[in-house]
């Protein structure tokens, strides 16, 4: 089968974006989770996740890069593998500008020439060893679909803000939003997130998932912002599974590790699991000193240049 991979990259040191930025939300700075510097800081990490590719799943496809009119200076367009696709290509007129990835990525299935069987990635996503197609679809074709089993911590998440009025953070509801949509239709109640790393999908359970929930998915398609009504695309796992389309694969720190770059001791777990996947989050906590480190490491660990780079 072919494989294809989506990724979403923003540059938000653009001073054009950061205008558009900044006009919609009615303000030049914010330290939220929704609207932090992280949420939209080009650290290069799609240069060394695409050397992740280069090294360690050379076998996939095409590669799409959804943007907002932006294109990353390092990458070689020539290359017949690699293509931009712009917001305006998949997303409606009432969803642009759009600073949302959980918009957004309701609508990939309609990246032009997009394969059947995909991957999606963030930016600072990565491979650590080597994949093959079986790692992510199975033998019958249906993806495999990766979680995290810890799901005490979101339980313990719900009774902080029912109790002492703590909200819970926008991804942790976001995901619930699709939780719950999946077991008022189905009666199963996924209480796992998946991890939060490069997953699969097929392209028709995407679009039928979309058919299925398309009026509460286009009471979000408005949100140029996280929005505490969002739904994440958990949802397409979600429902995946609850029609016998996927396959549940539990993960632990030593498959797919979530490295939050503000925490020093991320980097010694890191070396000691050498998972299959990491993820370099950034995030509210984080200065420009943790990202200078996020660039050296990357450097280091990824330091041939990919195919993809001019």
């Amino acid at each position: 089968m072919n494989i294809d991979l989506v990724y979403l990259w923003v540059d938000g040191s653009d001073p054009k974006w950061r205008a558009k930025h900044n006009a919609c939300i009615g303000k030049t700075e914010e330290k939220s989770t929704v609207n932090c510097e992280g949420r939209y800081a080009d650290n290069d990490e799609l240069k060394y996740s695409l050397r992740s590719i280069d090294m360690y799943a050379p076998w996939l496809h095409r590669i799409f890069i959804v943007t907002d009119s932006q294109v990353p200076v390092w990458l070689d367009t020539n290359n017949s593998k690699v293509r931009i696709v712009d917001h305006t290509e998949i997303m409606p007129p009432a969803s642009l500008p759009c600073f949302n990835a959980s918009v957004i990525e309701h609508f990939l299935y309609r990246i032009p020439g997009l394969e059947e069987h995909f991957l999606f990635a963030n930016d600072d996503m990565f491979i650590n060893r080597p994949v093959t197609p079986d790692t992510f679809f199975a033998p019958d074709g249906f993806p495999i679909i990766r979680v995290n089993p810890n799901w005490l911590r979101t339980k313990f998440l719900a009774f902080k803000e029912k109790v002492f009025g703590i909200p819970m953070k926008n991804y942790v509801r976001i995901i619930q939003n699709a939780a719950l949509l999946v077991k008022q239709k189905y009666g199963i109640y996924y209480k796992w997130k998946t991890h939060h790393n490069i997953d699969a999908y097929l392209k028709s359970n995407y679009l039928h998932t979309e058919e299925i929930f398309k009026q509460k998915i286009d009471a979000t398609i408005t949100n140029h912002v996280r929005s505490d009504n969002d739904i994440q695309r958990n949802l397409h796992s979600y429902v995946s599974l609850a029609e016998k389309q996927a396959h549940l694969q539990y993960v632990t720190q030593k498959t797919s590790f979530r490295l939050q770059i503000h925490k020093e001791s991320h980097y010694r777990k890191l070396k000691k699991y050498n998972p299959l996947f990491f993820c370099m989050n950034d995030s509210e906590y984080a200065t420009d000193n943790d990202r200078m480190k996020v660039k050296a490491y990357l450097e280091n660990r990824f330091p041939e240049k990919s195919s993809f780079e001019i």
